[in-house]
Parts: C-alpha cells; sequence; structure tokens
C-alpha cells in the first residue's frame, strides 16, 4: 500500500496459482515465459489495471494481485476472474492451465522444484542455501494474503489485537490442501503444517505463527525485527535479507507503508471464494476493533499460548477442531466448547445482527463453507474411499474448472 490509510479504508488482495498439465496435471515450471507473453521480455510484474501478475519463488506459481488498495470487492473479483481466464488463454501454448489449492497433491518437490532464476534470485539462492527451499511449504504452496491498512500507532494496536484473535480460526475456514504426493495427510491443512517449521533453523523468523503480544512500533521494531536481524546475520554476511520481509508470522506489519498483512490463508478454489471469506474476516475485524465483543484492554491481554493451542488445532483438524478453551471461548462470548465449524456459524450470526450487508453480500458462498465444510473437507469427499492417482487428477481436474469459471466446489 503506498499511501497511508485508515482502518479499513481499503485492502489488498494476493491469490496464488499453479501452473499444471492441462492433461497430466503436472506442473508447468512456465511463468516467465507466461509473463513474457505480456511483457515483451523476461521480468517479474505485469500491470493489468486493477491486477497486477507477479512471479514468486519457484517458476510454476504465479500471483495475482490488487494493483492497489480496493473497497469495491465485486470489482476485484471480476478482474481477477478476467484475468485468470486471460492467464488460461496464453497457457493454451503449453498445454496448461491454472490451478487452485494450496498444495499440487502429487507433486514431488525434491525433484520438480525449479526456482524463479531471473530478476531478485540471489534472495531466492540465499533462502534456499539456508533452508533448503526443495520442499513442501516452500516449493509446493499456494496462499491467499489479505493487506490492511493502519494509519498510526493507535491504529497499529487496535488492528494487531484484533488480528490475533481471528488468526486462529482462519484455518478452519481456508484450508485447502489435505493431500500430498498423492496421498492423503490426515491434516486439514498441510500447508500450515510445513509452514509452522519450515524456518525452524532460525526460530524468531516465524515465532509461533501467531504473533506476540506487541502493541507499537518500537516495541515490534525492538523485540521482534532485531532479533530476526540478529540471528540471520551469520547466514547472511552480506546483507541481503531484510528483517522486514523476512519475517514469516502469521501477521506481518510493514510500518513504511502503514498496512498488516495476514499470510496464512490457503488460496481457495475460485475468487468468489476467496473474496468471501476476505469479506468475512474484515467484518469480525472491524467488529473487534470496534470492541463489540470484548474491550480492547480485554483484546491485549488474550495469552498467545491460548490462540496457538486454537490456531494448532485447527490447523490439524479444521472444522472438526473443538475449541475447548475457555478463554478464547469468551473472546466471542461463548461458555461452551464448540466445533470451529459451529464457532464460525455463530459469529456469523453475530455479525449478519451487527451489519446487515454481510447478509446480502456474499452469503451463497459463506454457506457453502459453513454447511458442506472447507475445501480440504470438499476434496477428501469428492474423492470418498477412492484415493487412486487418477482420482485425485480427476478431482483436481474439477478444481481447475471451478477456478477458470469462477464457481463453488461441490462433491
Amino acid at each position: 500500500m503506498s499511501q497511508r490509510l485508515h482502518l479499513f479504508q481499503g485492502y489488498g488482495i494476493e491469490l496464488e496459482y499453479m501452473v499444471v498439465d492441462r492433461t497430466t496435471l503436472a506442473i508447468k515450471p512456465v511463468v516467465d515465459e507466461l509473463l513474457k507473453q505480456e511483457l515483451g521480455a523476461i521480468g517479474g510484474d505485469f500491470e493489468n489495471g486493477m491486477v497486477t501478475w507477479s512471479n514468486e519463488l519457484v517458476l510454476h506459481v504465479v500471483e495475482l494481485k490488487s494493483t492497489k488498495p480496493e473497497q469495491n470487492f465485486n470489482a476485484l473479483e471480476n478482474e481477477f476472474v478476467d484475468n485468470i481466464q486471460r492467464i488460461n488463454k496464453h497457457l493454451e501454448k503449453w498445454n496448461a492451465v491454472l490451478m487452485p489449492t494450496a498444495a499440487h497433491p502429487l507433486m514431488n518437490p525434491l525433484t520438480e522444484t525449479k526456482l524463479w532464476p531471473h530478476d531478485n534470485n540471489e534472495v531466492y539462492h540465499l533462502y534456499d542455501k539456508i533452508f533448503s527451499c526443495q520442499g513442501h511449504g516452500w516449493s509446493n504452496l499456494q496462499s491467499t494474503h489479505l493487506n490492511l491498512p493502519f494509519y498510526d500507532d493507535e491504529e497499529f494496536a487496535k488492528l494487531h489485537a484484533a488480528i490475533r484473535l481471528v488468526l486462529p480460526l482462519l484455518p478452519a475456514l481456508c484450508a485447502s490442501s489435505p493431500i500430498l504426493e498423492g496421498k492423503i495427510t490426515g491434516l486439514s491443512d498441510t500447508r500450515l503444517t510445513f509452514y509452522k517449521t519450515n524456518q525452524a533453523k532460525i526460530p524468531s523468523i516465524t515465532g509461533r505463527i501467531i504473533p506476540e503480544a506487541v502493541f507499537s512500533k518500537r516495541n515490534y521494531i525492538n523485540t521482534i525485527y532485531e532479533k530476526i536481524k540478529t540471528d540471520i546475520q551469520p547466514h547472511d554476511p552480506t546483507g541481503i535479507l531484510d528483517p522486514i520481509w523476512v519475517n514469516s508470522r502469521g501477521a506481518i506489519p510493514r510500518f513504511d507503508r502503514g498496512s498488516i498483512e495476514i499470510r496464512i490463508m490457503d488460496v481457495q478454489e475460485c475468487p468468489a471464494a476467496d473474496l468471501a471469506i476476505q469479506a468475512l474476516v474484515i467484518e469480525l475485524l472491524k467488529a473487534l476493533v470496534s470492541e463489540r465483543f470484548i474491550s480492547m484492554d480485554e483484546q491485549v491481554k488474550t495469552k498467545t499460548d491460548t490462540l496457538v493451542t486454537v490456531f494448532n488445532n485447527c490447523v490439524e483438524h479444521g472444522m472438526n477442531a473443538e475449541i475447548t478453551t475457555a478463554e478464547y471461548l469468551s473472546v466471542f462470548g461463548e461458555t461452551h466448547p464448540l466445533s470451529a465449524q459451529q464457532f464460525w456459524k455463530k459469529i456469523i450470526e453475530r455479525l449478519i445482527a451487527v451489519s446487515p450487508s454481510l447478509a446480502a453480500w456474499k452469503k451463497p458462498e459463506l454457506e457453502t463453507l459453513i454447511t458442506n465444510g472447507n475445501l480440504s473437507d470438499r476434496i477428501l469427499l469428492s474423492l470418498g474411499s477412492d484415493t487412486s492417482e487418477e482420482k485425485i487428477k480427476n478431482t483436481y481436474r474439477r478444481l481447475c474448472d471451478c477456478l477458470a469459471q469462477n464457481k463453488m466446489f461441490l462433491p
């Protein structure tokens, strides 16, 4: 976000998709050539009005992002759909297509990974040297990022406090990675399981995913960024890596541009689903910032241990996670244990009561998520007892069609 906005004045959305062979679904490392189709030369970004295409760490992943902060999600959804269709048209040249979900279900990252070899590749190669990026959670992941603005320290404190409370529930809603290398992992959000550990060599980079209870720029820099800077220096003697964008917590403040980026949401099957989720998350954050659930004083006192417990449970069990922690239940006015699915249903009911606009906007997509489960649940339901490679491929071909047609996936 280039201009300073106040809370909830605009949003940046980023969606990552993988490029695969239309017939075999094998990954196609051709994103540099894809971008060249529009740029006329190798480059990392193509700005196409409201939506910009960008490269990522690996050659088979392309990111679509709002070029600037937006408020009109209907218009942004339409633009994402148009750009997806435009990309798919280019990809016909390689018999390729965009595929959604947060992880390729069949890819072997140890043998198939190809890192971006062009501009900024020195950063990628240093990451590879430190962490070995040929693995799940590095070269096999696609996520959705939501960027939210804040103007000053007071707004940062309110937004960071609210985001910390929402993060634990997001994997239950957004999980779309139940299969790796042809096997059901038993985890609802397998991508996040790798995300939690893939930088364990330098623990300060990710922390515990749920950010620490820090509510000012000065304290954040002193306690988090300085620690990261110190810890990466032995691995980066020439100073290529910047602690500000090395930080990999579930929500990352960018004080230079006044925004916090939420980055633990798996990408969904189509922009309609992703933007419905973003609208819900934004409405929930607005309610927390407005202290409709609990006061700001109570929000900042919520223990990180409590939030991490709920988060880990939702990563593993998704909508079926049982939320039993009294401190977390009380944040949302609940007194008895609930499944994550029941929890989200109650939250939506409360938000609709105070925000009628949510009831009319994107309710069909939210209804699908709450009634039929997250995308991981629906993928597994579509497989049933047949987990053969061919059945997996058939299911993910249907997901490619959902992306191309901007429709929800139903078993």
